[in-house]
């Protein structure tokens, strides 16, 4: 992408495999069983929603019955099944792969690089940044850049991962002034995520990044009180002696048909307060 991103290295043409459901060599049933008890949805619920019946659902979960390429796409659909994991339950089933993993890199994903480009310098001088399943940073714009200005060059190397950025010691943690809410909301963020997906590669950075040690930060100026009234949990962090303060907000593709864009996310931090807006304007205008 044409956008300049953080990370010190080149990460261009890197292959990221992220298989998170392997084939089974009994079939698609215990695939289909393992998605429906995480989802915690009855057999008879699953088969009303997906104008089927129990008892089907009940065959092909114990092998005794094999479903049509459309009913398995039907299925997981009202299973919120991820799209990399429908690829994973048709080959199960017998059937090919519906869904193409493009490389970002790809020239078939020139607009969407282009597109993602002005989203992200239009943003500016607020930051965005575009991550994909793991939080690993594919793209983002001069705000993020200046936010990491005094991070470790261990911490920026290829590939640069948000949550490893923002709550490793020598990373972004240090100047968090509410870095307790703040790691307890990405931490429960990520948990949410690993509870409705199957993906080792974010399993692998959540239990990196819990574990890192958290100092203790003082006295906030967040729990010390403001007269902001802050509308979400923000982001408060120093930069060059000046508190910033950020609302974050999460955007993702409607209906992907491409593994790789389905695991894309863009991150945008709103400014939550006068002063933030004024000092990024006038560090970046």
């Amino acid at each position: 992408m044409t956008t300049a991103a953080p990370a010190k290295g080149n990460t261009k043409g890197k292959a990221k495999a992220r298989s998170t459901t392997k084939s089974s060599a009994t079939g698609v049933g215990p695939l289909l069983r393992g998605w429906r008890e995480r989802r915690r949805v009855s057999q008879l619920e699953l088969a009303l929603r997906a104008d089927s019946s129990a008892r089907h659902i009940s065959f092909i979960e114990t092998g005794r019955a094999r479903p049509s390429e459309e009913l398995v796409l039907r299925l997981a659909d009202h299973l919120d099944v991820p799209v990399r994991d429908r690829n994973s339950l048709l080959l199960a089933a017998g059937y090919a792969p519906r869904f193409r993993e493009t490389p970002l890199e790809d020239p078939a994903m020139g607009t969407l690089r282009e597109g993602l480009d002005q989203l992200l310098t239009g943003y500016e001088p607020y930051p965005a940044l575009v991550v994909d399943a793991a939080y690993d940073v594919v793209a983002a714009n001069r705000g993020i850049t200046m936010l990491t200005d005094g991070v470790a060059d261990e911490v920026l190397a290829a590939p640069l991962n948000a949550m490893r950025l923002t709550l490793h010691p020598r990373g972004l943690a240090p100047r968090i002034r509410n870095l307790r809410e703040w790691r307890g909301h990405l931490l429960h963020q990520m948990e949410r995520q690993i509870a409705l997906q199957r993906s080792d590669a974010l399993r692998a950075v959540y239990d990196e990044v819990a574990a890192y040690p958290v100092a203790d930060p003082g006295v906030d100026a967040f729990d010390a009180g403001t007269d902001v009234p802050y509308f979400a949990l923000p982001l408060r962090i120093e930069h060059d002696g000046q508190i910033l303060s950020f609302i974050s907000s999460i955007s993702t593709f409607n209906t992907p048909m491409d593994v790789t864009v389905a695991e894309l996310a863009i991150e945008t931090l709103l400014p939550a307060d006068p002063a933030t807006v004024k000092y990024l304007q006038t560090h970046m205008g």
